[in-house]
């Protein structure tokens, strides 16, 4: 079995900056992409940014030159460095990650439990 746990969240100032992490634990042979979405009251949830294992990267553009994906892929985890927030990236963040099991070699996509952040204007 595999958990992302998450972290970060919190109550911002628009115009300041939050850092979020996501760490993969379990039987993890390897991870391929890992992303980040957002699900804001009333919306469909969105994916803000994702990164391969190789480093390739994408965002959506409302967040573009703003948000920043990095991962560590010796500790399994994803970040995403979020600048000059807005009261419209107020939403839950949720990671995932589509993970290859050690045990079986079965890849299966997870999902964090979700992490609330708010900025206010």
């Amino acid at each position: 079995q595999v958990q992302l746990v998450e972290s970060g969240g919190g109550l911002v100032q628009a115009g300041g900056s939050l850092r979020l992490s996501c760490a993969a634990y379990g039987s993890i042979l390897r991870i391929n992409t890992m992303g980040w979405y957002r699900q804001a009251p009333g919306k469909q949830r969105e994916l803000v940014a994702a990164i391969t294992s190789g480093g390739d990267t994408n965002y959506v553009d409302s967040v573009k030159g703003r948000f920043t994906v990095s991962r560590d892929n010796a500790k399994n985890t994803v970040y995403l460095q979020m600048n000059s927030l807005q009261p419209e990236d107020t939403a839950v963040y949720y990671c995932n990650a589509e993970v290859i099991s050690a045990i079986d070699f079965i890849g299966l996509a997870y999902w964090g439990q979700g992490t609330q952040v708010t900025v206010s204007s």
